[in-house]
């Protein structure tokens, strides 16, 4: 009897001790089933535990498992936990310690969207995603007009406009470029003295991308440009245009009416003033000369000849 509670003595530290010796990446394969079975803290600590074994590994093996870890820790905090703050702290981590794996790159795009939503901090998030740009990703273009947002967003319309203008350059091909185009047209808009060129970038939209859901919104917003400009019929033709394919059609057709019932109240206006404007003085009959006054004599030499 005494035999077999020894050796279950000697069974229960043994467990532990192959527990506590778990290779690192069978403790990352613990934190993920631990996240698939929703238990966040758990998948918290296995990952920490990998961390500690890989802290004294310099393999290209255990860089990578490191990677994967440290990423996991950020993950969880954000995704799972919902702790922005220790999450910014664990995607800087990865950032810090794994600058040329591929999870530092998912870190970096992460991190900008956090510190945009979260923090407002809009130049921050910019300088993540420019680092991420600068890796050449397959996302590239994506992440170009993300950063054109954000500059559009922070009132830097020129550099907007600048960020645009080379992703449609660069990207031809991207599913991005009728956003990049719709986006540059908006940031040069908002640009003092730029009317014309924003008109024209709203034209050259729905021309090269007729099939676009942001060609009826290009449109709608050429339609406007012209109304402030009172060219009512260019307006008009341009949301007849927008009407067709519009997300909110009765937005469009308020437009047109609203611009219509500017062009009757000016007719009516204009056709007013005419009905009431004062008559011109009719000029008098010019006089006659006589005989005298053609001879070159006076008016009252005349009166005079022709009394006597």
């Amino acid at each position: 009897m005494r035999s077999s509670h020894l050796h279950l003595a000697l069974i229960v530290p043994l467990a532990l001790l192959c527990a506590c010796q778990l290779a690192p990446a069978e403790r990352v394969q613990r934190a993920r089933d631990a996240l698939y079975d929703k238990d966040p803290k758990k998948a918290l600590a296995e990952f920490r535990l990998a961390l500690d074994g890989l802290e004294q590994k310099s393999t290209p093996e255990a860089r990578v498992l490191k990677a994967v870890a440290l990423k996991g820790v950020a993950d969880t905090y954000f995704l799972e936990l919902h702790d922005v703050r220790q999450a910014v702290t664990a995607y800087k981590e990865v950032i810090a310690q794994c600058p040329e794996s591929k999870e530092t790159l998912d870190a970096r795009i992460t991190l900008a969207g956090i510190l945009a939503d979260d923090y407002h901090d809009l130049r921050a998030a910019i300088t993540e995603l420019t680092a991420a740009l600068a890796r050449n990703p397959p996302q590239s273009a994506e992440l170009h007009y993300d950063v054109a947002k954000l500059y559009f967003q922070l009132g830097d319309f020129r550099q907007c406009e600048l960020e645009t203008a080379q992703l449609v350059k660069t990207f031809e091909t991207s599913a991005f470029v009728d956003d990049a185009l719709f986006l540059e047209a908006q940031a040069v808009a908002m640009q003092e003295g730029r009317r014309r060129d924003a008109e024209a970038l709203f034209e050259k939209l729905p021309l090269r991308f007729p099939e676009s859901e942001l060609s009826p919104h290009a449109y709608f917003e050429l339609g406007k440009l012209y109304a402030e400009e009172d060219r009512d019929s260019e307006a008009i033709d341009a949301w007849v245009k927008a009407l067709a394919h519009h997300p909110d059609p009765a937005l469009v057709q308020a437009a047109i009416s609203r611009v219509r019932r500017r062009i009757t109240k000016n007719n009516v206006e204009v056709g007013v003033k005419a009905a009431f404007a004062k008559p011109k003085p009719v000029a008098k009959p010019a006089h006659k000369l006589t005989s005298v006054e053609a001879a070159g004599g006076t008016a009252e030499e005349a009166k005079h000849d022709f009394g006597d």
